[in-house]
């Protein structure tokens, strides 16, 4: 048996298109132009440091809408492999036809609920912690979205494509309060202030750093029992673009990270301090506010280089994201008792957020 991979492409890059065309509302006009500037450059084939004229872009981009004009009506297409019409969201089925030929095929929802799609080459696979890692190359096909890795069905998914410019993005653009664990991680690399030819020469590395912590983020999250995965999922399609959808994900994300085998753990027991200072640089959202001590047992670590303060820290975390999970499965559970969801939403909000709004 063989398979036309090419027009397997095309098909899902339709759906890519079509889920864009859809979507692309719901995200701010600057969160908009990063997102087309990826996508510019995995199209174009263009390093992530590279920047072509704005005229370019900007006709490209032009060209782009015109595309999602005529497929804004449009619903996504089941996908012809020899004879089969496979669900756009069958990952597992397209991936038992296409495996063999070191293909990987990714399907499912991301924030608010935007369907994504996914196509490319299995560099390789490796058993990680009990854990499928699937580690992608060249990506065929792709939408608005720069996730770095992924779960789904029975494994784990690293892009390298997509890590390469999301974590060239979080260097460029990272915020005031993040420079300095920026600097101390680029510092355990041996980049002492690097030049922006240093950084791209030395990008390697720390991708490789990153790509360590992004594959236990997925770990940590598919072995947390504390945040039922089912009900996590009922919540975050109850309330799509919402403060609570955002409140679920990053509770889900922070019991990750902080869990047994997650991000933190792992970085810990690794005693990576150059891990530890892009974590630190990059941690922000919900998350951050969730957990402020993270950030302070950090500035007592690039002194005194002890890891029983992360260690302790972590701990705290873990803690607290857990407590958060327990009080929206309660309130979310109400609320379906009630019949209310909008009681239960109101509930999660006051339980969770009123105290970040007042800080």
């Amino acid at each position: 048996m063989i398979i036309d991979i090419d027009d397997i492409t095309r098909q899902v890059r339709m759906n890519c298109d079509i889920s864009d065309a859809q979507h692309a509302g719901l995200y701010s006009i600057c969160g908009l132009a990063l997102r087309l500037r990826d996508l510019f450059k995995w199209e174009h084939h263009l390093p992530p440091w590279v920047e072509k004229d704005s005229s370019d872009i900007l006709e490209w981009i032009g060209t782009r809408e015109d595309l999602w004009e005529r497929l804004a009506e449009n619903v996504h297409v089941g996908l012809q492999i020899n004879g089969r019409t496979f669900d756009s969201f069958d990952s597992r089925g397209v991936n038992a036809v296409i495996e063999p030929f070191r293909y990987y095929y990714g399907a499912g929802y991301a924030l608010s609920l935007k369907p994504t799609f996914l196509l490319a080459h299995i560099e390789n696979k490796e058993q990680i912690e009990g854990h499928t890692v699937y580690f992608l190359g060249q990506e065929l096909a792709r939408d608005l979205l720069t996730i770095p890795a992924m779960s789904q069905d029975s494994g784990i998914v690293l892009r390298r494509d997509a890590a390469r410019l999301y974590l060239w993005d979080k260097i460029s653009y990272v915020k005031k309060s993040g420079r300095l664990a920026l600097k101390f991680g680029l510092f355990h690399c041996g980049l002492d202030n690097p030049s922006p030819n240093e950084l791209r020469c030395n990008f390697g590395k720390i991708l490789k750093i990153q790509s360590q912590t992004y594959i236990h983020h997925e770990i940590g999250e598919r072995e947390d029992t504390i945040f039922d995965r089912g009900t996590w999922r009922e919540i975050v399609a109850a309330y799509p673009h919402t403060p609570v959808e955002l409140s679920a994900r990053a509770v889900k994300d922070l019991l990750a990270d902080t869990g047994p085998k997650g991000s933190l753990q792992d970085i810990i027991n690794r005693r990576d301090s150059a891990a530890l200072g892009f974590y630190v640089a990059f941690f922000d959202g919900l998350g951050k506010e969730f957990f402020p001590e993270l950030l302070v047992a950090f500035q007592l670590f690039a002194v005194s280089g002890d890891w029983q303060v992360i260690r302790e820290a972590v701990e705290v975390g873990w803690r607290t994201a857990r407590k958060h999970a327990e009080t929206m499965s309660a309130a979310f559970r109400e609320g379906k008792s009630r019949r209310d969801p909008q009681w239960a939403a109101e509930e999660i909000e006051n339980r969770l957020l009123c105290g970040i709004v007042k800080r």
